[in-house]
């Protein structure tokens, strides 16, 4: 099974809209079809960036909706603890915590729309990126 990680833009894609490979992907996810990895700090950034108002009005959820769409895929999630910080590996920081979640829980791939900023780091570890139209032809159907 793909260990996967999943990059918040792909979240915020896959529940803003109910069609396109965002929302295929997260329903696959939650299908079992891949172990999707999560760290203490990725979920943090879920939470905050979901949660905006911007978002909320944006997608037609409530902050409550979100928060139990988070709390049900963390319960099917792989725990992933940082045994080493890998920093500055990203172009952009911020991504880093997707990075890091992804070397130390040993991931696959790594489902994203931020090609350009996680490509080289994830690379370096033998981590794939790809969209998540790229991600689902890998999984198994």
């Amino acid at each position: 099974m793909m260990r996967l990680v999943l990059d918040t833009d792909v979240l915020f894609a896959g529940l803003r809209s109910a069609n396109g490979a965002s929302r295929r992907l997260l329903q696959a996810v939650f299908d079992r079809q891949a172990a999707v990895l999560i760290s203490t700090s990725l979920m943090l950034e879920y939470e905050t960036v979901l949660t905006l108002s911007a978002f909320l009005e944006e997608s037609g959820m409530t902050a409550s909706d979100v928060l139990n769409f988070l709390d049900d895929m963390a319960g099917f999630c792989v725990p992933v603890a940082f045994d080493y910080r890998w920093r500055p590996l990203a172009d952009d920081a911020d991504d880093d915590l997707v990075l890091e979640t992804a070397i130390n829980g040993g991931a696959d791939a790594i489902a994203t729309f931020n090609l350009a900023d996680l490509a080289d780091g994830a690379a370096r570890f033998g981590i794939l990126t790809g969209r998540p139209a790229t991600i689902l032809k890998r999984l198994p159907s």
